[in-house]
């Protein structure tokens, strides 16, 4: 990897893993693992052996709506998404918004995080 400014890895915290594990599995078709092996806590990585997602879910103080906002790619639509995300217990917040790049939605988890869902357009 050369050095370059780019985003290495996001954390996103969670106060029941296993439940959020379910969710994000759910809302993005991953298959995410808890492992015990990545430090001194048991963590989620998402997408764990599948595209390498780069990043993590750990039991921790979440933002509850304060914090930072993460985008995470979607493999189809925002609407199937947006229907995923409510149906896994999440919260749809604001309308989809168009970019250059693609549309992206603002979410929350079961836990009041802040999670973009970013449909990237089709060349």
């Amino acid at each position: 990897m050369t050095q370059t400014n780019m985003v290495a890895w996001v954390e996103i915290p969670v106060t029941d893993l296993e439940a959020s594990v379910a969710y994000y599995d759910e809302v993005f078709g991953w298959k995410s693992t808890i492992r015990t092996d990545m430090g001194p806590n048991p963590i989620a990585n998402l997408n764990d052996g599948e595209d390498a997602a780069g990043g993590h879910l750990y039991s921790g103080k979440p933002g509850k709506g304060t914090g930072s906002t993460t985008h995470l790619v979607i493999r189809d639509t925002i609407e199937a998404a947006a229907e995923r995300v409510v149906k896994a217990g999440g919260q749809v917040v604001g309308p989809i918004v168009d970019i250059p790049p693609g549309r992206f939605q603002y979410t929350l988890d079961l836990d009041g995080n802040s999670v973009g869902l970013f449909e990237p357009k089709i060349a």
